[in-house]
């Protein structure tokens, strides 16, 4: 079985001027969504993994391709992260299966030589919802100057008996980033980096 779908919608947004100031680089995110027919809607399925064995590698590599593609090259983008949008006739686990298998990030974790886990929503929503895709550096999760959050909508997706599935990307972290990184935090607070929760 292979993924249905119907549109692929692209996003692409260059922030040339923020807090007033001119960006010494242009702040630019951008994602890909595929949109894609929802083969569990409208009932209830035990077992998952046959369709999530089947779509996810799919879309993993159609929307990396696309995402390379739009950024120039893997080396560009410094941030990165996931999203799916389930519509009403589906259940949240639905849009997290597809999105939470490695055969589905891998091919966007390789393609941009990533260390760091794939930051995500996993959501459920009409028409139109708000499609949230959090970013974060692809290699030092303590990186807050690449904690960003990607927003954008389908005015005709996701229907009842569909599922967005999304890859979103930056080629820098924020302009005049001035917030410090959470190591500096963790030193004032007397706690290890590679425990900072201290349990």
């Amino acid at each position: 079985m292979q993924p249905n779908i119907r549109k692929i919608v692209t996003y692409d947004e260059e922030v040339l001027v923020e807090g007033f100031r001119k960006a010494d680089c242009p702040w630019r995110m951008f994602a890909v969504a595929a949109v894609v027919t929802n083969p569990w809607a409208g009932r209830y399925v035990e077992d998952l993994r046959p369709e999530i064995l089947s779509f996810a590698p799919v879309l993993g590599e159609e929307l990396t391709g696309r995402m390379i593609a739009l950024a120039g090259s893997g080396d560009a983008i410094e941030a990165y992260g996931k999203a799916a949008v389930v519509g009403l006739d589906g259940e949240v686990e639905h849009a997290s299966g597809l999105i939470h298998t490695l055969h589905f990030g891998n091919h966007f974790r390789q393609a941009v030589g990533a260390k760091s886990y794939l930051s995500f929503t996993n959501t459920r929503g009409a028409a139109n919802a708000p499609i949230m895709v959090p970013l974060m550096d692809k290699n030092d999760a303590g990186r807050r100057s690449h904690y960003l959050t990607l927003q954008f909508a389908i005015p005709d997706a996701p229907r009842a008996d569909e599922v967005v599935i999304v890859l979103g990307g930056a080629t820098t972290g924020r302009p005049h980033h001035r917030i410090g990184d959470r190591y500096q935090d963790l030193k004032d607070l007397g706690n290890d980096v590679d425990n900072p929760a201290s349990v």
